[in-house]
Formats: C-alpha cells, structure tokens, sequence
C-alpha cells in the first residue's frame, strides 16, 4: 500500500510539473485566431502594422498572400504609405534572426477582410 501512494503522489508531482513546463510564459502570445483592425505599411524592408487602439507595432507575415498584392495595387508613388486594413490574424513571437527581431511580435495574416487608403476617423487619424 506505501509504494502505491508513493507512486501516485510521484505521478502527480509530475504531472503538476509538466503541465507548469509546457504553460506558455507570460512574454508569449496566446496562438489564437482574431480580427484586427489598424494601419499598414509596406516596403522593400518593412512590412509593419500598428494597430489604432493600443499603439503597438508588429512585423507583419502576409499568409494569406493577399495583402501585399492588394497593397501594391494601390500604385503609391513611394513605399511605406500607410492604409488602413482589417484582417483575420494570429501573433507570434518574432524570429530573432531575421529583420522581424526589431518587432516583440510577427501578425501573421491569414485573411485579408478589408484594405483601404481612407483611413477613418478615430484613433488611426491621432
């Protein structure tokens, strides 16, 4: 009966301490789908969104291979002009390695709902 309860509370241990190992850190964002709504820039070494709402910047990764190509139909005279875009998305941690490491975050776009010059009135045009 001593060994039976030594290895349950050696499993539980375990399990406390793996289930504590695979939680993501508090510097990682969650993976999960969402809507995002902001200002887009792109260039021949920027690609970055800032979203209105709370000012924050990401490198962005275009997935969905829409939204550079909606983007250059625009035929801006000059790079980096920015438009205004609602997007489905996801975060990521960005690659240290590469020129994304300036930005904490890559938004990874995976559908591109709408894409604009005019950007609206509110906290975009701030």
């Amino acid at each position: 009966m001593n060994s039976f309860k030594h290895t349950a509370l050696l499993l539980s241990a375990m399990s406390v301490f793996f289930a504590a190992c695979n939680r993501p850190s508090s510097h990682e964002q969650k993976d999960t789908t969402r809507i995002i709504k902001g200002l887009y820039s792109y260039g021949p070494e920027i690609h970055s969104f800032t979203d209105c709402e709370e000012g924050r910047e990401f490198w962005v990764a275009d997935s969905a291979k829409t939204l550079e190509l909606a983007y250059s139909k625009f035929n801006f005279e000059k790079p980096y002009e920015p438009v205004y875009i609602e997007a489905e998305c996801h975060i990521i941690k960005s690659d240290s390695l590469m020129v994304s490491a300036d930005f904490d975050s890559t938004l990874v776009v995976t559908k591109l709902i709408r894409i604009t010059k005019e950007i609206p009135d509110g906290p975009c045009n701030q």
